[in-house]
């Protein structure tokens, strides 16, 4: 009797407009909007190959180390996943450099200059956008005259004279109702992954596709709980006007009017008044570092008369003399080799002398000022989470009270364009710096005559780490996505249970 159910209901559902409408909206947006995101893609793949090869090409240029500030720049390449969710993979830079004197942050980031502004007037709609929409509104007017419907009919009333249960009628209903919600899903996901695969810039990995999968999978939990919904609203109503109308309004506030609210809340939320502080703070450690590097230059018993007197000292640079007067606060040609990155590929012979004491000062600098940053860092990482962290994951979790934040907050973690998957990056970064320092620590590169000339020897930048980066496997995807996963089958298994008491106990 159940499979009669479910092939009736089934049938009932196959022939009507609102089907046939589902699968032709739902192909139409997903593939034509797959074509204009593989042509992002191509371009922001490009972009991304384009900054990679200038940046690996400035840096090559130089023969000295210093030079290797603002030159030495790691890039984030675009995420083929990010057609199917967006999540923070455009939003969020894609390039940083790395340096001694600085720790790359998610906030530091910049981005690669090659966006076509016309074509970005249509890319700001991603497939799981267009499920979050279309299909939850799609499985609303499924779902609506369900009950409703027959019960205004008198259909119910007969279909109950029979020894059915009604659990079965609810249970053949859903069953029926996912097949056909599932057939416009799959169909609209196969042609976009087929257009993925035929494409010469996108390789999808056997990961890849499982994280697809679990999109697939999340897609239709997020369906049927719209599904769920209204079908809870056409059991407690009997007519369908009434039912059609309480489930465009529902589809209105949780898809449209509930997650931008939060978004807006969360936006204008003023800084925490500890950023005053923490700002404060890390400038006293600066003030501090600075006042022992002049102190440094004081004690010396060469740089710091030099610093002092009337005449000024400097290098003799490829046959200039560079000199700067007794200021304090530039003392000399040391600081304007550092500041101002100026490399020279061979030293006067009158200058020789000098060399030493310019090795000793970018050694005791250098590591000064690295020492520095390690110190404000324990005070900065804090005061960026309460800044940014903290409010992002506040309204992550505000808008999971709508099926569409933990929908979009799934997505982004089985496609890693999530919060986590972006700072899997950015984690990289900061031990790629790590490993530089480690060689600069090792080949003693700051106290070296290369850091700021030539004429003994160029800068060896084969030996320098390479960055790399690979983006989490499988298994942290799913731990990332699991959470927001099991939600939406827990408020299924609800809401099928809140439905059955309230069937079980109407009047037709």
């Amino acid at each position: 009797m159940l499979l009669t159910l479910i092939r009736r209901e089934l049938l009932d559902n196959l022939m009507t407009f609102r089907f046939a409408a589902a699968v032709f909206i739902t192909l139409l947006l997903v593939v034509a909007n797959t074509v204009v995101l593989l042509k992002d893609y191509e371009q922001r793949l490009t972009a991304y190959n384009t900054a990679t090869q200038e940046s690996h090409q400035r840096l090559r240029g130089q023969e000295t180390y210093s030079y290797y500030i603002g030159k030495l720049v790691a890039h984030r390449a675009p995420n083929p996943l990010s057609i199917f969710n967006f999540g923070l993979d455009k939003r969020v830079g894609n390039k940083i450099t790395v340096y001694h004197a600085f720790v790359p942050t998610i906030w530091d980031a910049e981005k690669h200059g090659a966006d076509n502004p016309f074509l970005n007037l249509f890319t700001s709609i991603d497939i799981a956008l267009v499920f979050q929409g279309i299909l939850s509104l799609f499985a609303l007017i499924f779902a609506y005259d369900a009950l409703a419907g027959e019960r205004e009919q008198g259909t119910l009333r007969l279909v109950l004279t029979h020894p059915i249960r009604r659990g079965d009628i609810l249970f053949a209903k859903y069953i029926s109702a996912m097949l056909c919600l599932l057939v416009p899903l799959l169909i609209s996901l196969l042609l976009s992954i087929v257009l993925l695969t035929t494409s010469t810039t996108i390789f999808l990995s056997t990961n890849d596709f499982l994280r697809i999968g679990g999109i697939v999978l999340t897609s239709l939990l997020y369906v049927l709980l719209f599904y769920l919904i209204g079908l809870c609203i056409s059991a407690m109503t009997r007519r369908t006007s009434t039912a059609l109308m309480l489930c465009m309004f529902v589809w209105g506030f949780l898809v449209l009017v509930y997650p931008n609210m939060i978004l807006t809340a969360v936006e204008t939320t003023p800084q925490p008044e500890a950023y005053i502080s923490d700002h404060q703070q890390i400038k006293q450690m600066w003030e501090e570092w600075e006042s022992a590097r002049k102190q440094f230059l004081r004690n010396d018993p060469v740089l710091g008369p030099l610093s002092r007197n009337g005449e000024g000292w400097g290098l003799k640079l490829k046959g200039v003399e560079y000199s700067f007067g007794p200021r304090e606060d530039k003392p000399s040609i040391l600081l304007y080799f550092y500041q101002t990155g100026f490399h020279a590929g061979k030293i006067g012979a009158e200058s020789e002398p000098q060399v030493p004491l310019v090795q000793d000062y970018h050694g005791f600098y250098s590591r000064g000022t690295l020492n520095t940053v390690n110190r404000t860092w324990l005070v900065r990482k804090p005061a960026l989470a309460a800044i940014y962290i903290q409010p992002a994951n506040l309204g992550r979790t505000l808008l999971k009270f709508s099926p569409v934040g933990l929908y979009d907050a799934a997505t982004e973690a089985w496609a890693g364009t999530d919060l986590a998957g972006i700072q899997d990056f950015f984690s990289a970064v900061q031990r790629y710096r790590r490993a530089v320092l480690d060689h600069f620590d090792d080949e003693k590169i700051f106290e070296s005559r290369q850091w700021f000339a030539a004429d003994h020897g160029t800068a060896d930048w084969d030996a320098l780490p390479q960055f790399s980066f690979q983006r989490s496997d499988i298994i942290t995807n799913a731990k990332r996505a699991l959470p927001d996963l099991f939600l939406l089958l827990l408020i299924n298994l609800m809401l099928f249970t809140i439905i059955f008491l309230i069937f079980v106990r109407s009047e037709v």
